[in-house]
């Protein structure tokens, strides 16, 4: 079965989603910087793709659920389905999870008191045939759920290098490749925008002066205009502040990057802006 891939904009809506459930799409746009309709759109994939299932998650130590514990089932095989079948019945069960190792079940189950987990072992698991041995664990503090469970990536990071000069690319994907970052590259905005619109990059370090003096620029401004690729973070790495073009550069909140480093730089400050950039 082929993975799903899911990109940036897909996992920030899931991340919004696992905080709260019922934010309306207009809201999720507006924090994720993209349009409605393209909001709208991603959901429907992703709910009909089982991607992700939106409900309710009941908090058990709120609704009088006290006792949480884990029941590990040592099982004769050719029952496994049967036992399962039965334990699934229960209400007191929420979640059955085929193991492997000394038992061949577990369960997660919850429950108003130790006298209530009582019960449901003596009478309604020594019931059932073909449960060999069965272990507890009490679940005494949840320290973090699954709601707060943030999706790993599946290949490390990928960052787009966009820079007309050789040594200075090369010298920063030694340097990213040995954090065990994915690199690519480009030598102009045009080149690096067709670059990031098929392989999603999850950072672009940008220089300014490539194909003309305000090339980075110009591509910054394309990708903060175009929802899919409006939210990859932009880290500048520019000599410009140094030459006789600084005057052209917008101040402040209109350059269009989520940081600016001035050339030359520290391959170590590059790496370490990177890393707090991926990371955010």
């Amino acid at each position: 079965m082929v993975p799903y891939e899911l990109d940036t904009v897909d996992r920030q809506i899931i991340r919004i989603l696992q905080d709260d459930g019922r934010t309306a799409n207009v809201e999720i746009a507006r924090r994720v910087g993209v349009s409605e309709a393209t909001v709208r759109k991603r959901l429907d994939r992703l709910v009909s793709e089982a991607v992700i299932h939106i409900a309710a998650m009941p908090n058990p130590s709120k609704v009088g659920l006290a006792t949480v514990t884990f029941i590990t089932l040592d099982v004769d095989l050719s029952l496994l389905e049967r036992i399962a079948g039965e334990l699934a019945q229960s209400p007191q069960v929420r979640a059955i999870y085929y193991t492997t190792g000394e038992s061949n079940l577990i369960i997660e189950a919850w429950f108003h008191s130790t006298d209530q987990l009582l019960q449901f072992l003596t009478q309604e698991i020594a019931s059932i045939q073909g449960i060999r041995r069965v272990a507890t664990s009490h679940v005494l503090r949840t320290l973090r759920n699954g709601s707060h469970w943030v999706l790993p990536s599946q290949s490390p990071p990928c960052i787009l290098v966009v820079d007309d000069d050789p040594d200075f690319v090369q010298v920063v994907r030694l340097a990213l490749a040995a954090e065990g970052w994915e690199v690519c590259a480009a030598s102009s905005g045009e080149q690096a925008l067709a670059t990031m619109r098929l392989s999603k990059p999850d950072l672009v370090i940008l220089d300014i002066m490539m194909h003309g003096v305000l090339d980075g620029l110009r591509t910054a401004r394309e990708m903060r205009a175009d929802d899919e690729l409006r939210t990859m973070p932009i880290l500048m790495v520019s000599g410009i502040n140094e030459s006789g073009f600084a005057g052209l550069l917008p101040r402040g909140s209109e350059v269009p990057a989520d940081n600016f480093l001035t050339k030359p730089v520290e391959i170590s400050q590059l790496v370490a802006e990177a890393r707090r950039l991926l990371r955010a």
